[in-house]
């Protein structure tokens, strides 16, 4: 996979993009002075691969651009990859244009979404050669599976200043988390170490491992049932015998005779006494106290009544008293002879203003007085009379209830040696019951589960052997270390031809898997990149490890795009602040030919395959030089055209 075209479409939606062509298979070179935006094709780039964090800073790009898209050519096919510019700092929309060789850029009314970053991702993958596989971590590594695509496989194709200059990292994005393994877990993969082939085995090992581990634990617990069963029924069998149902148990005491013990103790029939009727007479002494408390409770409200009688008449005679002795006093006087005018007092015969009532009828009230106290006075025995029977036949109730409260009482003693028999019927119920239930438990179907089990377990573990061996011939390591000798020896010998510290006397200069870095190993021992100085040694060994990987790549026909993009490869050549390196008189020009002229020769030793994209400072007048050149940015050229800010503005 080459890349063809960079386009940039205005927001407002001028129909012409702004394009930067590359040339596939060549060595294709964008300089210009700084702040031109050379550093933003390549987070331009990965974003239209399909990466949806958005990488580019705010500033005259991000204002400008309202679509950015990415032309690639994958054999005989182009393939447009279009990212619309993210609201936020995020988003997986996008837009998927296939064709053959005539696709070209197309104009803005042509930019719109119909795919998104998964679609973009899957596709590139399947189109340069990525197998379909998940790679599965070894067991217990305590990370997550996930699907080799082109989002690792770019990861080799990319170097940003700050990384091709890092003698810590060598890869893109390494310092990220999660980033470092994942290479680490793909890069045999990529290499032809490992395939998935190698990852099915791997994901069968560890799922029959899983499920070994999982039926020998259930074994364990099968086991244990069976081991506690057996205390359990002996324990059984011993109640059983202290409680009467069995003999007693023999000392040597197999499985099944243990058995027959508890079944001989399940169908045993206790001679236990049976409880006689008492439960009928206890039922009639409940009755009669029950009726006895009945009458007890009629009696106490009939002597209510008749106390709230006596209250009532006792206040009815205090109150007939207190009239009559208002009355009577009017019968010691007699009414004027011949004169019975109401009108006339009879005390000074003196006329009233208003007629009083007679004397006789003032008499005949007193006399109905009399009457009725004498009536009242008449009753008294009588209530006093009933109110004596009604405290003997509350007398005599009470008796009958204390004879109630003793009759139960002693029904009661004397059920006691029953009670006791029907408590050892209980118990030897619950006993019986409980031994019905470890027997159904512990059924030979148990036993028969934990063989099963056990055999289960046997043809697993021959499973888990096999695949094992399968698994242990692969030797990924190993494998990976013998493709990674082919790359050391491109390495060794263009870190010589630069004169990079250390090379001439270095044995060998490979990559090592492990640190993820370029490691020399010298007669002293190794001796990583982070042990070397220099800003240039570091540049220089990047170079020559990614271009030596990039030709192995191609060499062995892996899927990995064939594209190397390098962002300011020369930047510890120049003072600090470079403006612009034509400028610059004290920088090693010398060096910075020689770092070209590798480049340029890598890219012809790999006969077209290989499209090296550099981003930099740098105008050399070598005419092989300024034939690479696809973009000059300097007199007021740079990737966002003047109009475009002009408009902005």
């Amino acid at each position: 996979m080459h890349l063809i075209a960079l386009a940039l479409y205005h927001r407002d939606g001028r129909p012409n993009p702004r394009v930067v062509r590359f040339r596939p298979g060549a060595l294709n070179i964008l300089t210009g002075e700084s702040e031109t935006g050379k550093s933003a094709v390549l987070s331009i780039v990965e974003y239209c691969l399909g990466r949806q964090t958005f990488t580019l800073p705010d500033g005259v790009i991000t204002n400008t651009t309202g679509w950015y898209a990415l032309l690639v050519q994958i054999g005989t096919t182009r393939l447009l990859l279009g990212r619309p510019a993210p609201k936020g700092a995020s988003t997986n929309k996008a837009m998927l244009v296939i064709g053959d060789r005539t696709l070209e850029v197309p104009t803005a009314d042509h930019m719109h979404v119909n795919a998104d970053t998964t679609a973009i991702r899957t596709e590139l993958s399947a189109r340069i050669g990525i197998e379909e596989f998940r790679f599965q971590p070894p067991a217990g590594a305590g990370r997550h599976a996930f699907d080799v695509s082109i989002a690792q496989a770019v990861l080799l194709c990319l170097q940003k200043q700050n990384e091709i200059a890092n003698q810590s990292l060598l890869f893109h994005r390494q310092g990220e988390q999660g980033i470092a393994q994942a290479i680490k877990d793909t890069l045999p993969y990529f290499l032809g170490a490992a395939g998935p082939e190698q990852a099915t085995r791997r994901h069968e090992l560890a799922e029959t491992n899983k499920a070994l581990r999982r039926v020998n634990k259930q074994i364990e617990e099968a086991r244990r049932r069976v081991e506690d069963g057996e205390a359990h029924r002996v324990a059984l069998a011993r109640m059983a015998a202290d409680a009467g149902l069995i003999n007693e148990i023999p000392e040597a005491l197999t499985a099944t005779a243990l058995d027959a013990l508890l079944r001989q103790a399940l169908n045993a029939v206790p001679d236990i006494p049976s409880l006689p009727g008492q439960d009928t007479r206890r039922e009639r002494l409940a009755a009669e106290r029950r009726a006895l408390r009945n009458q007890l409770q009629d009696i106490n409200n009939a002597r209510t009544i008749l106390d709230s009688w006596q209250e009532e008449s006792t206040a009815l005679t205090g109150e007939l008293h207190v009239q009559l002795s208002r009355l009577k006093p009017i019968g010691l006087l007699g009414a004027p002879p011949g004169d019975s005018n109401a009108q006339t007092c009879p005390l000074c015969s003196q006329r009233l203003p208003s007629p009083d009532p007679q004397i006789s009828e003032l008499q005949d009230l007193t006399r109905r007085l009399d009457r009725e106290l004498d009536d009242l006075t008449a009753l008294q025995p009588a209530r006093n009379r009933h109110r004596e029977e009604l405290e003997a036949q509350t007398r005599e109730i009470q008796a009958r209830l204390r004879n109630n409260a003793a009759t139960l009482e002693a029904l009661n003693a004397s059920d006691r040696q029953l009670r006791q028999a029907q408590d050892q019927r209980t118990q030897l119920a619950h006993i019986q019951g409980r031994i019905l239930q470890e027997l159904q438990r512990t059924s030979p179907q148990g036993k028969d589960d934990l063989a099963d089990l056990q055999r289960h377990a046997e043809r697993l573990a021959e499973q888990t052997a096999a695949i094992q061996l399968l698994v242990d011939a692969d030797e990924v390591g190993a494998e990976t270390e013998n493709r990674l000798n082919e790359v050391a020896s491109l390495m060794t010998a263009w870190a010589r031809a630069l004169g990079l510290e250390h090379a001439a006397t270095a044995d060998e200069v490979r990559i090592s898997l492990s640190l993820l870095n370029v490691v020399l190993r010298t007669p002293n021992g190794r001796r990583p990149l982070t042990r070397i100085g220099s800003a240039k040694n570091w540049i220089g060994y990047h170079l020559v490890a990614h271009l030596a990987l990039h030709t192995y790549l191609h060499r062995h026909n892996r899927p990995v795009p064939g594209f190397l993009m390098l962002d300011q490869p020369t930047q510890a050549f120049f003072p600090e602040e470079v403006h612009d390196a034509v400028t610059v008189l004290d920088a090693d020009w010398e060096a910075v030919r020689a770092y070209f002229a590798l480049i340029s020769r890598a890219v012809s030793q790999n006969n077209g395959a290989l499209q090296v994209i550099v981003c930099d400072h740098v105008s050399l007048r070598d005419e092989w030089f300024q034939e690479a050149v696809v973009e000059n940015w300097r007199g007021g050229a740079a990737l966002i055209p003047t109009d475009w800010i002009s408009a902005e503005s």
